[in-house]
């Protein structure tokens, strides 16, 4: 049976209370049991892990898993014989179901990741649950004045995302409307595709009391908060999805007068840190195990750097993730954090999606790479793409296309729309190249489907 959200958030309070030591005898005792349900209901991982002890303690005993290789045996992966890759696919081809749940359990969210790799995940109710009561922590640290422009608000959230698909949070927030009709308008999605005059209107008119968005654009809104185009007072302003550099924490902060807190989530575990006031995301490893460790996963010391780091989401048990490769570089914090949590702090290094920066009438217009993915992701035949900044005007267009799909057609359709976006952000005079070869790999493996211009 599914713990209530008010009995979970009542431990997340209470184990942050009661400190470190609690909190690692929560993992150790969650980890055992995921690994159990996992081995018992799960062909794959009944395979995986046939020559493992009985009771696993410790994530160091697991072998590694990766988003390749769970897709290849989504089948077998799941826990719920009812569940196939099949009827997974037909639901999220259908743009009408975001929200909905999935054979009336499941919350389904799709992504494509820097691998190029769609995966498909579900949320049963008891990881949608966890993640409602360990959200409460973002909410940490605020000032009194902080409180007040919340209430004033009257709790409307300001999602700026990108709708249209069976994202994360945008299947998060239908899946709210549809659970709570009457409470609708607290939570609403403002499309990261239309001109920022556009979106600063729609935010003035909604005059949200916390606002979330893609960390580059959060800094495109300060922006306009500061030329008097965008008047809204939000008592927070929650920044995920790409790495929140100093500089741009700042500026939001100082625009926005609210505090700024980043959060560090993935499609395969929404919930994995909320960041403090000094900048540090804490793992709510009450919840999660994230593993910094070197390219032959072994452990990586605090204080450096990771090749990527390992995740096991303790709550999910109809998808489990379990010592999963994520991909991300980051760095564990080697002492206690001075904002006092009892969680471990990362400051994660690999995830700098950074902005693409154009030349545009004697000043810079700048343009978050995840507005290219999202506007490419929804485009057929294209398996593939990279997008490479050669020169200061000049975008080089990389693709590979999917098996059947006609070059010329697909190309026209990209150069298109590209082309669109790129006028809407006033900067229409890009020259758009198409590159001959395919996209490529990072000398380290990684592949990084938006690559700015290297400035010295």
């Amino acid at each position: 049976m599914t713990e209530s959200v008010g009995r979970l958030a009542h431990d997340a309070r209470r184990v942050l209370r009661q400190g470190p030591t609690a909190i690692r005898q929560r993992q150790r005792a969650r980890l055992a049991e995921i690994v159990a349900f996992a081995r018992a209901r799960s062909p794959y991982f009944r395979d995986l892990y046939r020559a493992l002890p009985e009771e696993v303690a410790d994530p160091a005993l697991l072998p590694v898993t990766d988003k390749k290789t769970l897709m290849a045996r989504f089948d077998e992966w799941v826990t719920d014989r009812n569940v196939t890759l099949e009827k997974a696919q037909a639901f999220v081809a259908d743009p009408a179901l975001v929200g909905e749940r999935f054979q009336g359990r499941y919350l389904v969210a799709t992504t494509s990741g820097t691998s190029g790799l769609r995966g498909i995940f579900l949320q049963d109710e008891r990881s949608v649950a966890v993640g409602n009561s360990v959200g409460r922590r973002a909410r940490a640290g605020l000032g009194a004045g902080d409180v007040l422009r919340l209430l004033r608000g009257v709790g409307r959230t300001a999602i700026v995302s990108a709708p249209g698909g069976h994202f994360a949070t945008v299947a998060s927030a239908a899946r709210f409307r549809r659970d709570h009709p009457r409470l609708g308008w607290m939570l609403r999605e403002f499309s990261i595709h239309q001109p920022l005059a556009d979106l600063a209107a729609e935010l003035n008119r909604y005059n949200p009391s916390s606002l979330t968005g893609f960390s580059g654009m959060l800094g495109l809104l300060a922006g306009e908060q500061e030329a008097g185009r965008l008047r809204i007072h939000p008592g927070m302003v929650i920044a995920g999805g790409e790495a929140l550099t100093a500089d741009n924490r700042a500026r939001i902060a100082r625009a926005f007068h609210a505090q700024v807190r980043s959060a560090y989530a993935a499609t395969e575990c929404g919930f994995l840190a909320y960041g403090c006031a000094h900048n540090w995301l804490h793992v709510n490893s009450d919840w999660a195990v994230l593993e910094p460790v070197d390219a032959g996963y072994r452990p990586v010391p605090p204080g450096q750097p990771s090749h990527t780091v390992l995740l096991t989401n303790l709550a999910n048990q109809v998808q489990p993730i379990l010592r999963y490769d994520l991909g991300d570089n980051v760095l564990l914090r080697p002492d206690p954090c001075p904002c006092g949590s009892p969680l471990p702090a990362v400051q994660v290094q690999g995830r700098a999606a950074e902005m693409l920066v154009f030349p545009s009438r004697g000043e810079h217009v700048g343009i978050s790479p995840m507005l290219f993915g999202t506007l490419l992701d929804r485009l057929p035949g294209i398996e593939q793409f990279q997008l490479v900044q050669t020169a200061s005007t000049t975008l080089r267009v990389r693709l590979k296309l999917a098996y059947g799909a006609d070059p010329e057609r697909v190309w026209q359709t990209v150069r298109d729309e590209i082309g669109r976006l790129l006028t809407e952000h006033k900067a229409g005079h890009i020259t758009l190249e198409r590159a001959e070869e395919p996209p490529e790999q990072s000398p380290g493996g990684k592949f990084r489907r938006v690559v700015p211009l290297q400035r010295p």
